[in-house]
């Protein structure tokens, strides 16, 4: 799976995804569920501006909320099936972490995940959920149990450093971002710092 990582929206390299479009499909999926603790209003404001923003790249979207398949994989593989693009927004890495086990999303995005036929855009928590763990995100997001009685600190494994999104960029929790940075270097930890407009662009 082709994994296009970014700090914030989709970075300054959107000629990568319009000709992933050319020599594939423009079909993908657009997946919020990271701001579900957000509150209606900021889910629609947010899926709305970047739903736009994909189809100004030349994506065709189809908005799929993961609550909707809540125990429900076989449901949820069948409309996976169907595209080989998935976009996963920002906001809170733990309340993504839990939407995408109940789903099975996170299982899916394992079964395909060497197969470089497929995409995957995550920004922001969309791309830290990737990590091996998620405990250092502590500093920075809530560790909401959203859902269920249960906070998962196991990220999805496809990237075998920390992600870490908005360094040195115009964000209300930088300083935060500075101390995980921080304590990443202290603890030998290896991890990939983006400003905003950056992207790591990998392959299997």
């Amino acid at each position: 799976m082709v994994l296009y990582l970014s700090s914030k929206y989709f970075g300054a390299n959107t000629n990568f995804l319009e000709q992933w479009i050319k020599d594939n499909s423009k079909k993908i999926l657009l997946i919020f569920n990271a701001l579900d603790a957000k509150g209606k209003d900021k889910i629609i404001n947010n899926v709305n501006n970047d739903k736009n923003l994909l189809e100004k790249i030349g994506f065709e979207v189809r908005v799929v909320d993961l609550k909707d398949y809540f125990g429900k994989y076989d449901e949820l593989k069948k409309m996976c099936t169907k595209y080989n693009a998935f976009c996963v927004m920002g906001g809170n890495v733990f309340v993504l972490r839990e939407a995408m086990k109940y789903s099975g999303f996170d299982r899916y995005l394992k079964e395909i995940s060497t197969d470089n036929n497929y995409l995957y855009i995550g920004y922001s928590a969309g791309a830290c959920v990737l990590s091996e763990k998620l405990n250092l995100y502590e500093k920075v997001d809530e560790p909401i149990n959203y859902y269920n009685n249960e906070i998962i600190y196991d990220g999805i494994n496809l990237i075998d450093y920390v992600f870490i999104p908005h360094y040195k960029s115009d964000y209300h929790k930088s300083h935060l971002i500075e101390e995980l940075v921080d304590k990443c270097k202290l603890e030998n930890i290896d991890y990939k710092a983006l400003c905003d407009g950056e992207v790591i662009i990998e392959k299997d």
